[in-house]
C-alpha cells in the first residue's frame, strides 16, 4: 500500500539537484526560443536524412503485438520460420534493431508506447486513472492536431482500467471484445486476431468506397493483439511447438492484413507501426533480471515510408511519441521523458523496469540494478559502470514526476 501511495519517497538514489542535473542530460535538447517566438513556431519538419516519411500528415496505425520478441525475427538474428510476414516486411521498412521494453507487462507496455511515459517498477500508472489524465498521449497530441482516432482490440478493454485511460488519452472510438458476435469470441481473450484485422479492414474499405480517402482527415488508429498470449491456442497450425505457433499465427494475420491494404487508395498515405507489448512466452524460462528479456523489434512500413531503412540506435518504447512526432513536425515537449530517436543531439538509451529492478542500455554499457536487494546484477560493455547513476536518476526523477500528477 505504501509503494502504491507515496511515490515521492520511493528511490531516493541522490539529492534532488544531482538527479536533476543528470536527468537533464537524459532528455531531448530544447528547442530553442528566438525573437520572442514560441518553439512551437520555429518547429520544423525534419531534414530529408532523417524524414522517414513522404506525407506531411500520414495515416498512422498501430499494430500493437502481444509478447513478441526480436528472437522471434530472422533479421534480427532470431529463429528462421516463424515472423516470416514481418521478416518481409522488415524488408521494405524502417527497422530499428536496438529496441526495447519498458517492462514486462502489457499494461505497461500500452502506457509506454501510446504517452511515452516509462514504466515503474512497483506499480502500473494505468491503475490510477487520476494520474493518468495528466499524462501526454499520443492520441491527444495528434487529435489536436486535426487527426481522428481509434482503437481496435478483441478482448476486454476494460482490464486494468484499459478503456479509462485509452478514453483520457484522446480515443474517440474503442472496438473491443463486446463489439463482436460472441460466435467469434473463442478464445480466452476474446476474438481472434484475424477477426480483429478483419475489422479494421472492413472500415478501410468502407472510407474507400465512400470516396472519402482524398483530402480526408488523417487517422490514427490502434490494433492490439491477444492470440499470442497463454493458452496459445490458434485457429492455425504451422509449426509443432505451441508457442512459436500462435507468434506464426499473428504474423500471418498481419501479413494477410497488408496484403490487402495494399490494394486499397489509403495505403499510400499509411504508416504502419509494428510493435510488441513486451516479451513474453519465448524465448521460455528467460531471466527477468536479463537484458535480452526486453530486446523487441520495431518496424515502420506502408506506402507513406521513403525508403527501405536500418536504424542501430538505442531506444524504448517510451520513445515512439517524440519520434513519431517529430516526424509528423509536431511538438513534443510535453512528453519530458520520450526521446526522438533520429535526432543526433538527442541521448540515445534504452530503459526498463520489473519488480524490483531497473535497467539501462546504451552501445557501451548494460547495467540491470535490483533496488531491492541494492546491488547490480548486470554490468556489461566498454564503459563499465557508466549507466548505473544515470538509471538511478533516471528513476528518481520518474517517481518525482508520478507524485505530482
Amino acid at each position: 500500500l505504501s509503494k502504491q501511495k507515496d511515490f515521492g519517497s520511493q528511490y531516493r538514489f541522490m539529492e534532488a539537484d544531482a538527479a536533476d542535473r543528470i536527468f537533464s542530460g537524459l532528455t531531448d535538447p530544447a528547442v530553442p526560443m528566438r525573437d520572442g517566438m514560441a518553439a512551437d513556431a520555429l518547429r520544423q519538419a525534419p531534414d530529408s536524412l532523417r524524414s522517414l516519411f513522404t506525407v506531411k500528415h500520414p495515416d498512422v496505425l498501430f499494430v500493437i503485438m502481444e509478447s513478441f520478441s526480436s528472437r522471434l525475427m530472422t533479421t534480427l538474428g532470431g529463429e528462421p520460420g516463424v515472423a516470416v510476414q514481418l521478416d518481409s516486411l522488415a524488408q521494405e521498412g524502417v527497422l530499428f534493431t536496438n529496441f526495447y521494453a519498458n517492462s514486462f507487462r502489457t499494461d505497461r507496455g500500452l502506457v509506454a508506447i501510446l504517452s511515452g511515459y516509462p514504466a515503474q517498477p512497483t506499480t502500473s500508472i494505468m491503475k490510477y486513472p487520476r494520474k493518468t489524465q495528466s499524462i501526454p498521449a499520443i492520441a491527444g497530441s495528434l487529435k489536436n492536431a486535426g487527426y481522428r482516432t481509434k482503437y481496435y482490440y478483441g478482448g476486454d478493454a476494460d482490464f486494468t482500467n484499459m478503456r479509462s485511460y485509452l478514453m483520457s488519452s484522446g480515443f474517440e472510438d474503442i472496438v473491443s471484445d463486446q463489439d463482436f458476435p460472441v460466435t467469434e469470441r473463442l478464445s480466452k481473450w476474446g476474438a481472434h486476431d484475424h477477426l480483429v484485422f478483419n475489422r479494421l479492414l472492413e472500415d478501410l474499405k468502407t472510407e474507400a468506397a465512400e470516396g472519402t480517402t482524398e483530402e480526408k482527415t488523417p487517422y490514427f488508429r490502434v490494433l492490439q493483439t491477444s492470440s499470442s498470449h497463454e493458452p496459445f491456442e490458434v485457429p492455425f497450425r504451422r509449426l509443432e511447438n505451441d508457442r512459436l505457433n500462435a507468434f506464426a499465427y499473428t504474423d500471418s494475420c498481419a501479413g494477410d492484413f497488408v496484403r490487402q491494404f495494399r490494394e486499397l487508395p489509403q495505403w499510400k498515405n499509411t504508416v504502419i507501426v509494428f510493435v510488441p507489448d513486451h516479451l513474453g512466452a519465448y524465448p521460455e524460462h528467460i531471466d527477468n533480471l536479463s537484458v535480452e528479456r526486453y530486446r523487441i523489434p520495431l518496424l515502420m512500413v506502408g506506402g507513406a515510408i521513403r525508403e527501405p531503412r536500418r536504424i542501430d540506435v538505442y531506444g524504448s518504447q517510451h520513445d515512439i511519441a517524440a519520434t513519431l512526432l517529430a516526424q509528423l513536425a509536431l511538438p513534443h515537449e510535453e512528453f519530458v521523458f520520450s526521446k526522438d530517436m533520429l535526432n543526433p543531439a538527442s541521448p540515445h538509451f534504452a530503459f526498463f523496469t520489473v519488480p524490483d529492478a531497473f535497467g539501462m542500455v546504451t552501445a557501451d554499457n548494460q547495467v540491470i540494478f535490483n533496488c531491492q536487494a541494492g546491488a547490480v546484477v548486470v554490468d556489461e560493455g566498454t564503459a563499465k559502470g557508466k549507466n548505473l547513476p544515470l538509471g538511478k536518476a533516471y528513476l528518481q526523477k520518474l517517481y518525482d514526476d508520478i507524485a505530482k500528477r
